[in-house]
């Protein structure tokens, strides 16, 4: 099979996808600003989030790369090209320009670092005199999306290589007295099923957000949510067709939001009041406060507007706090129901009743569907 029909294989649509609406507003805000940090999706088996991860990945618009380069370096933006493309664009030489979908790439459980972080030649560089690197995953999720599944069962020593890279942008690899660096700027999404092991809290901390997950209760939804998987399955195209505009008009949304976001306001004493929140849930670090804005600007951004409002800041900060909070082996309260809690008492709001009797977290209203 040609690259070209794998490329283009029919994956469901986004808009398509019923409830689980706290981890499509956490993927959506993240493709908006990567510098958020990631996604850790906590959830029951089954819940669809590989599908909604592909799903996102299909729907983004294709982005300007620089042809036949293996880490899909940007044109024109120093950030997101390699040293070997910088130094063309700085000598005048001519760039080959293309278009290509953002990629998603699958971290396969049993990868090894080698394969993760990209391998270089000794005997090759020792006898020719050339860098001879052969990229890995992280050069090919560059400036697109990486999964993980299962990030709960992954080695330690590889999360954290993950975590690096996806917090400074860069992949070195070094042996030998060898040295090789290139951009590795991709929005990180790790899966996995809390009956398998909690991740450590160090690890949790470095994931920008973190949306949990439910098996969907509603009989009616269920129905369904089978139904709809039933006629994708019988005939793809035909079902894609039929959330085609929704699909255009969520992309173009995104597109809208990710030029709006430079010019999204948020105002000093809402930034405070934030802090405040943080502080009193006593988090560690400042990593919670820096993710709460940023996430509450993307959502301003994806609605379209430039002055962040308090309902911006309630619909991200369990989103971006839940998981930050020090763990209580005795105690039953929900971390996301403490966060609101906190939130309401620091900016003088209520607690709206849905949250107060189920003690649990919000039902989000995302505006995706």
């Amino acid at each position: 099979m040609s690259s070209t029909a794998v490329a283009r294989r029919v994956v469901f649509p986004f808009t398509a996808i019923v409830g689980q609406e706290e981890m499509k507003l956490a993927l959506i805000l993240n493709v908006i600003d990567p510098k958020i940090g990631g996604v850790m999706i906590m959830g029951d088996r089954g819940t669809g989030k590989s599908t909604t991860i592909r799903a996102l990945a299909d729907l983004l618009p294709e982005i300007p790369v620089v042809a036949n380069d293996p880490f899909n370096s940007h044109p024109s933006d120093p950030d997101l090209m390699s040293d070997e493309i910088r130094q063309k664009l700085e000598t005048g030489d001519d760039i080959p320009l293309d278009h290509k979908k953002v990629q998603m790439v699958d971290l396969p459980l049993g990868a090894t670092e080698d394969r993760v972080c990209g391998t270089i030649d000794i005997e090759k560089a020792l006898s020719e005199g050339v860098k001879a690197f052969e990229p890995g995953l992280l050069a090919k999720a560059n400036r697109g999306i990486l999964y993980v599944d299962e990030v709960n069962l992954l080695d330690d020593h590889l999360v954290d290589v993950l975590l690096d890279s996806a917090a400074s942008g860069w992949n070195t690899v070094e042996r030998e007295g060898i040295s090789i660096r290139h951009p590795a700027r991709f929005v990180l999404v790790g899966s996995g099923n809390p009956e398998e092991g909690e991740l450590r809290p160090q690890l949790l901390d470095r994931f920008g957000m973190h949306a949990e997950i439910h098996t969907v209760k509603e009989p009616t939804l269920r129905v369904q949510i089978v139904e709809q998987r039933s006629e994708f399955d019988q005939n793809p195209p035909v079902f894609v067709e039929k959330y085609q505009s929704q699909q255009q008009e969520l992309q173009q949304r995104i597109i809208k939001a990710q030029e709006l976001l430079p010019s999204v306001n948020l105002d000093y004493d809402l930034r405070v009041k934030i802090s405040e929140v943080c502080s009193e849930l006593d988090v560690d670090g400042l990593r919670g406060d820096i993710v709460t804005n940023r996430a509450a600007k993307a959502l301003t951004a994806f609605e379209g507007r430039t002055e962040v409002t308090v309902d911006d800041i309630r619909r991200v900060i369990v989103l971006s706090l839940r998981h930050r909070l020090r763990k209580d082996p005795l105690e039953s309260i929900d971390s996301g129901y403490k966060v609101e809690k906190a939130f309401a008492r620091v900016f003088g709001v209520e607690l709206s009743e849905d949250i107060a009797q189920t003690n649990g977290t919000s039902q989000l209203k995302t505006g995706v569907r």
